[in-house]
């Protein structure tokens, strides 16, 4: 793969599929497709729409919305005429939507539906460099505003200025440079105002190559895309890496269908966050405990024999004939029965953003469901590392792709050098020299070592570890995965900086709750009567101190609070790739902290 920008691959690629259906959505309750000279047709109406507006080469262009056909497209239509994307989560806040447009000095924004029009419609004023707003779905209420556009009517709009012009839409690509600024990417990250990541054709593509090179003979794949686009790892893995195998894109209806979908298209390569893979998880064993006992005894010698099949395969030792034989009978029982209800073809997951419990992995490759674990940051393109389906190591998230360099400074950071490191935070020189060391290294902000085969694992955020009053570093992320494993607990936050012992604030899963007190024939309650019954408090108890047991004693948990509501993106609590604000829980929650340590 030798190409050079976004828009060189993209037309590479497309004119290589102009008969075959790439991009895939559900209208009207059944799949429509879009083949490769529709694409190139739509997305050369849309950068035809954005010159007659007389934007220029790397003006800024938002997009507001959730993941979709349409959203890629416009992404396209943005980069083939050398501008760039800005992408905007859909679930932000006006204020942020707000600091992000103008900060950026966005021009032109896309936008969903009528809801996301009225955060723009509301902030437009104060947005100084923004003229037009474009409304996705052609909702009628573009016609109220001049400075509004239906969809179809900008295509239209781009279709005329094309043909009037002469200009042709693939040449203009060759202007576009591997060092111009393909898109920014807002971090809300988990401190302080959100940082525009400047990232170039060159980050993105070197990465894409890495990665091409890492995972070995994929073309051809069937995707489904349902991550948000917003986010750099739906953005590389699932958008344009799909788009530089020959892939085909399925874009989910939404969040929830996502397993009806997986059953529909029957998807290769599916990327997922660790939650996706937790409720799963707590879904099949929820399942599991409703069963025979007959049932229950079959599927725990299948996940035995699975484990002890994948643990020798990824050993690469020999693994005994009458083993096999097992695990053939398993696979037909068990593990083919599961893949099928998610399309039976995957050949594997890809797990990013957040650690991925060491237990959940192994389940799942226990039943022969493969993730692949990586790590990366929006900085970084996304990816430095990852397993692979002939390098796994649980618990772990793989060894370092080809052209980056790794190493661990003397405090524990993980630092990276290679040509996927961001250009730097866009109108913040600040920031950005705080990122990096005197001899030019990124630093990542989270702790990690690799063991002696180079495999890579993090342990926490370098801002997160905890120091006790007793002077103990204690790093919390480990301490909070061991406790979300339980399914009985939704989220948790570990606390414990300057105090005398480690505690936590503990969100429960209500759901799973509710089905243990029916088990033992007490009725539903109420989020708010749940977290003080005592047969809840007591359950959980028993669970925490489970999950503590591979730990020391200074680092368990010795008390703790529930909570009646999860920590949510409008109070703060979570940012738009559901990482947890630790700052703003403990400020949130500060008297109830109190009640612990007093």
């Amino acid at each position: 793969m030798n190409y050079k920008t976004i828009p060189e691959m993209f037309f590479s690629v497309l004119n290589n599929n102009l008969e075959n259906n790439i991009l895939n959505y559900k209208q009207d309750g059944a799949w429509a497709s879009l083949n490769g000279s529709d694409i190139i047709e739509t997305v050369g109406n849309i950068s035809g729409a954005l010159l007659s507006l007389n934007l220029k080469t790397q003006d800024k262009v938002a997009i507001l919305s959730n993941t979709s056909y349409k959203w890629a497209l416009c992404d396209y239509g943005i980069l083939c005429c050398g501008m760039t994307t800005v992408t905007v989560y859909p679930t932000l806040i006006q204020d942020q939507v707000n600091f992000i447009i103008n900060d950026s000095n966005t021009k032109i924004i896309f936008v969903e539906n009528a809801e996301q029009f009225d955060k723009i419609n509301k902030i437009f004023d104060s947005c100084t460099a923004l003229e037009y707003v474009v409304i996705m779905d052609n909702n009628d209420i573009a016609n109220k505003y001049e400075f509004v556009y239906k969809l179809s009517d900008f295509l239209e709009i781009g279709k005329k200025y094309l043909e009037n012009s002469n200009i042709n839409i693939k040449s203009l690509t060759s202007s576009v440079k591997p060092s111009d600024l393909l898109t920014l990417i807002y971090t809300s990250g988990t401190t302080g105002m959100p940082k525009g990541v400047m990232l170039s054709h060159e980050n993105i593509m070197s990465n894409i190559c890495a990665v091409s090179e890492l995972q070995k003979d994929l073309d051809n794949e069937t995707f489904l895309s349902f991550l948000p686009l917003s986010h750099v790892l739906e953005r590389m893995a699932g958008h344009f890496f799909a788009m530089s195998t020959n892939s085909k894109i399925f874009y989910a209806e939404n969040m929830e269908t996502v397993g009806e979908n997986m059953a529909e298209i029957s998807p290769t390569v599916v990327i997922c966050v660790p939650r996706f893979f937790e409720k799963m998880y707590n879904k099949i064993i929820s399942g599991l405990n409703k069963s025979s006992d007959t049932k229950k005894k079959i599927f725990n010698w299948a996940l035995q024999i699975g484990e002890d099949y994948t643990n020798l395969m990824h050993a690469k030792q020999n693994i005994p004939f009458t083993l096999k034989v097992k695990h053939k009978i398993a696979d037909r029982l068990i593990y083919s029965k599961v893949r099928k209800k998610l399309g039976g073809k995957i050949k594997f997951f890809i797990s990013g953003g957040a650690p991925l419990s060491r237990k959940i992995a192994e389940f799942f490759s226990g039943i022969g469901l493969t993730i692949l674990e990586g790590y990366g940051l929006t900085e970084t393109s996304p990816v430095l590392t990852s397993n692979t389906p002939e390098d796994i190591r649980f618990g772990t998230v793989g060894k370092k792709i080809a052209n980056v360099d790794i190493k661990i400074a003397k405090d524990g950071e993980i630092l990276a050098k290679g040509p996927n490191i961001m250009l730097g935070y866009y109108n913040n020189d600040e920031a950005t020299d705080n990122v990096f060391d005197e001899d030019k290294w990124f630093k990542t902000g989270d702790i990690g070592e690799f063991d002696n085969d180079g495999y890579l694992t993090i342990t926490d955020r370098k801002k997160s570890l905890i120091v006790t009053s007793a002077g103990k570093n204690i790093a919390p992320a480990p301490l909070e995965n061991a406790l979300t494993s339980s399914k009985y607990i939704e989220q948790a936050l570990v606390i414990g900086d300057k105090r005398n012992f480690i505690s936590a604030l503990l969100v429960p899963n209500f759901d799973m709750i509710n089905n243990y007190l029916a088990s033992i024939n007490k009725d539903s309650l109420s989020n708010e009567a749940l977290i003080d019954y005592p047969e809840v408090v007591n359950l959980i108890e028993d669970e925490v101190n489970h999950s503590m047991v591979n730990f020391s004693q200074f680092e368990t948990i010795k008390k703790f609070k529930l909570l009646s509501n999860q920590f949510s993106i409008e109070k703060g609590e979570m940012t738009p790739k559901m990482s947890i604000v630790r700052k703003k829980v403990i400020d949130n929650y500060y008297d109830l902290i109190e009640t612990i340590y007093n």
